[in-house]
């Protein structure tokens, strides 16, 4: 059977993904505002109301170790990204933002970025709240974006960048089945200075992609 994610469409009946997936090349180069469901998790919009887990999980060491992410991290600075900053990318076109909801729970933050919709490439990110690591939810959340993206929204390759040392996320990677094409020297800015970023990609025609062309 071909895997699909549940897509709900905000405020409105839900449709198959087969009738969702015409609307982005009609209408413009925008991500539909859509949630996405997994076997665990529902990836969903942000709201005000997660402004305190933002700030939290942004705080973290792990996460403030390896994102360019401002010191302290403050209620403005989720107050904005909330509101307007991640709004403003889906608007745009540039990409867009969701949450990861476990069980009721906010657990982490994933996004699709950097976007080209004329050579149809993209690049995903995410982050985890501290207390549901290691659940192998950014895997599950990863995969589940990357397949969007690729299946429904007709993208043919879905990038990765990650520091070589964070093991985490490069075992995210992994098992979200991204392939490494090498890594770039000096090419990344976290918040203590310059990083070396391992390249791993996700195109249309791997193995296990179904549906693709």
């Amino acid at each position: 059977m071909r895997w699909r994610p549940w897509l709900l469409n905000k405020g409105r009946p839900r449709r198959s993904a087969s009738a969702v997936r015409r609307v982005p090349h009609r209408r413009g180069r925008t991500f539909p505002d859509l949630d996405i469901r997994t076997d665990r998790l529902l990836l969903r919009e942000l709201r005000e109301t997660d402004v305190p887990e933002v700030v939290a999980g942004a705080s973290d060491e792990v996460t403030q170790r390896w994102l360019p992410l401002p010191w302290p991290y403050t209620e403005q600075h989720a107050t904005l990204f909330v509101t307007r900053l991640a709004p403003a990318l889906r608007v745009s076109g540039h990409g867009v933002v969701r949450v990861l909801e476990y069980d009721g729970y906010f657990a982490g933050v994933i996004d699709l970025k950097r976007t080209d919709w004329t050579a149809r490439v993209t690049e995903i990110g995410y982050w985890s709240m501290p207390g549901f690591r290691g659940l192998g939810l950014a895997t599950e959340a990863a995969s589940a974006l990357t397949r969007w993206a690729l299946e429904d929204l007709g993208f043919e390759r879905v990038e990765l960048r990650v520091p070589p040392g964070n093991l985490a996320s490069n075992r995210v990677a992994v098992k979200s089945g991204f392939v490494l094409e090498g890594v770039a020297r000096n090419a990344g800015q976290v918040r203590t200075g310059r990083v070396d970023l391992a390249i791993y990609s996700r195109i249309r025609s791997d193995p296990g992609q179904s549906g693709m062309r």
